[in-house]
């Protein structure tokens, strides 16, 4: 049959990125408890298509991505951007993966078993001699104002806020232990199953550790740099949904080796 995306192109304009977008897909990928777990990603993969090339061949994404959905580790990512840059006879290869990672997680006190979801991003480019690769998680978090707790008799007013870490991964990592670090910073991490005494427990021990948005960014971007295999780059961003003004609070900032 004739194949039209080998064909010609005169207009002499070279594409940066062709492929596939929002493919939603089942995947398998690491868990620090349980060894691996299946989820549901939604996937876009590209790569670049020179100014002679008419086309690139969609199909060979989505084959090339199912050969490996059951097996995506973070290297894993990597030799799958691989093998599409060298198949599709590209010079570069591209890939973002979306996916919730759950994590099982007892209440503090009774020990109540729930099931916490946090949104994590691989992103991944490959070249002949060059590839990088990050991984993204936003973690939910509580905080208790400060200026709140110091300047009123009785309370402080607390929000839910939204931790987002983006690691340059240069070795191997557990995303879990990026969520403790994470959960550590704030006034008190999140959970699915809270019993009274939990509750009591969790709502003491943030107030107790009162943090600005401010306070959270910085002590995450200690715990990450710090952190037993460090990374080349990070950033950390916090919004905090504020319970009693009409905006959100926002602080960001970034670390490179």
């Amino acid at each position: 049959m004739i194949d039209i995306q080998k064909q010609h192109d005169t207009r002499e304009i070279p594409l940066e990125k062709v492929g596939i977008k929002d493919l939603e897909y089942p995947v398998t990928v690491l868990d620090k408890k349980n060894g691996t777990q299946k989820t549901t990603a939604k996937i876009d993969l590209f790569v670049n298509l020179p100014h002679d090339y008419k086309g690139t061949h969609m199909s060979r994404f989505v084959e090339i991505f199912h050969k490996n959905h059951e097996n995506l580790g973070m290297s894993n990512f990597l030799e799958m951007l691989s093998e599409i840059r060298k198949n599709l006879d590209a010079q570069e290869s591209f890939g973002a993966m979306a996916f919730p990672f759950f994590v099982e997680k007892n209440a503090p006190v009774t020990a109540s078993p729930g099931i916490m979801k946090y949104e994590c991003v691989y992103e991944g480019r490959v070249s002949e001699d060059f590839s990088e690769f990050f991984v993204s998680v936003s973690i939910p978090v509580t905080t208790v104002c400060p200026c709140s707790k110091a300047i009123s008799e009785r309370g402080a007013h607390n929000q839910r806020g939204i931790v987002t870490v983006k690691l340059k991964n240069s070795q191997m990592f557990w995303i879990e232990d990026v969520i403790l670090a994470v959960e550590n910073s704030a006034s008190s991490g999140l959970y699915s199953a809270l019993k009274r005494p939990d509750e009591k427990f969790v709502t003491e021990r943030a107030y107790d550790n009162p943090r600005f948005v401010e306070d959270v960014v910085r002590e995450v971007y200690i715990a990450l740099k710090n952190f037993p295999r460090p990374f080349e780059y990070f950033s950390v961003e916090c919004t905090n949904f504020e319970s009693i003004h009409n905006h959100n609070a926002y602080a960001f900032t970034e670390y490179r080796a």
